[in-house]
């Protein structure tokens, strides 16, 4: 049975609005499995994202996840959700934080643009604070901590040439390519209200590592793309949102983690951003992170190596902020939960330029 209620799933924003009897009878004739897919649902919008559009289908005794681009300008490459759903189908045999895949739609004429559609994993997916009704101590966070970075350990342990995802490798010059593109896209979204980076860009381009041995990264890991179990809070059934996932660097990978992971003893200013409860007491520190990460991968990071990967982790959040800030700022969207972003993009470029070892 369906819960009564999904956290943080709202009305349909009027800009984000589609035809749900079309996309109803779109999904009963294309369903890998069309069990309980009679009528049109109920529909409702998930309001944390910031990319991808979310939303709640509510039918008698079953709850999908339709996924689908936002409207106006985005980044070339971005949004493609035919790649992200045909990751996740060859995923999911190896690695089974995976939900399953219902459905694919290539054609815009449906609803505006293309879509896919899985199955909801119930479960609890973490966002600002840990809620007291998970009942987790200072014991249990710590246990939670360390089962999140068991996950990342274990998808970076994919064979990703047996998963068939070699494809997505481009081979030698990721950190190049991740340095430039992102800077790339930082230039193309600018707008008049932020900084211009260019003193971080100039000095991640100068002092870009050689690449780590490539898995697949994916590329947004953090907890509120986790579903913890019911039963379980410190026991993870499901990763989401595998839009940018990709194969290179892990060290990229957990850099671009560890921008979202505000800790208890961060200033006030970087604590106005926190999205996860990574506050919590329990919940390690970033080095802690970083530590407990490379042994069990049985890799050596220094401290002094570490700082690229912050640094780049911090730029790299401070681009997406801003291509978000992008929209909103040219009203593409009305979204009220991205006036954050310009005022996160100047916090994020000072966080950076602070991390710089001195000339």
């Amino acid at each position: 049975m369906s819960e009564p209620t999904v956290a943080g799933a709202s009305r349909v924003r009027d800009e984000d609005a589609f035809d749900v009897g079309a996309m109803a009878a779109w999904l009963r004739a294309h369903a890998t499995d069309p069990t309980g897919l009679d009528g049109p649902p109920e529909v409702r919008q998930f309001t944390g994202g910031a990319s991808n559009l979310t939303y709640l289908l509510r039918y008698p005794g079953r709850d999908l996840i339709l996924r689908r681009p936002p409207a106006g300008t985005k980044a070339a490459g971005s949004h493609d959700m035919r790649r992200e759903h045909d990751l996740q189908v060859a995923l999911a045999p190896v690695f089974p934080q995976v939900p399953a895949m219902v459905a694919m739609c290539d054609d815009p004429g449906v609803i505006g643009s293309p879509f896919y559609v899985m199955d909801r994993v119930a479960g609890t997916i973490l966002r600002q604070d840990l809620p007291a009704s998970l009942g987790l101590d200072e014991a249990g966070v710590r246990a939670l901590c360390d089962r999140a970075i068991d996950t990342l350990v274990a998808l970076h342990a994919v064979d990703v040439d047996d998963a068939g995802l070699g494809s997505f490798d481009r081979g030698p010059g990721y950190v190049a390519r991740q340095v430039g593109g992102w800077s790339g896209r930082f230039r193309r979204a600018r707008t008049e209200d932020v900084g211009d980076f260019e003193a971080v860009m100039a000095w991640l381009d100068a002092h870009q590592p050689a690449d780590r041995p490539h898995v697949l990264v994916h590329n947004d890991f953090r907890f509120d793309n986790l579903v913890l179990d019911p039963a379980d809070p410190t026991r993870i059934v499901a990763v989401l949102d595998w839009e940018l996932a990709t194969v290179g660097d892990p060290l990229m990978d957990l850099g671009s983690s560890l921008a979202y992971w505000v800790q208890a003893d961060d200033d006030p200013t970087f604590q106005l951003f926190r999205r996860q409860p990574t506050n919590a007491p329990g919940m390690r520190t970033r080095w802690e992170f970083v530590q407990r990460y490379a042994a069990l991968r049985g890799l050596d990071v220094t401290a002094q190596e570490w700082t690229f990967y912050e640094v780049f982790g911090l730029f790299r959040l401070a681009v997406i902020a801003q291509q978000i800030h992008y929209r909103f700022f040219h009203g593409q969207t009305t979204n009220p939960a991205f006036a954050i972003m310009g005022p996160a993009v100047v916090a994020l470029e000072a966080r950076c330029r602070g991390l710089l070892p001195a000339a």
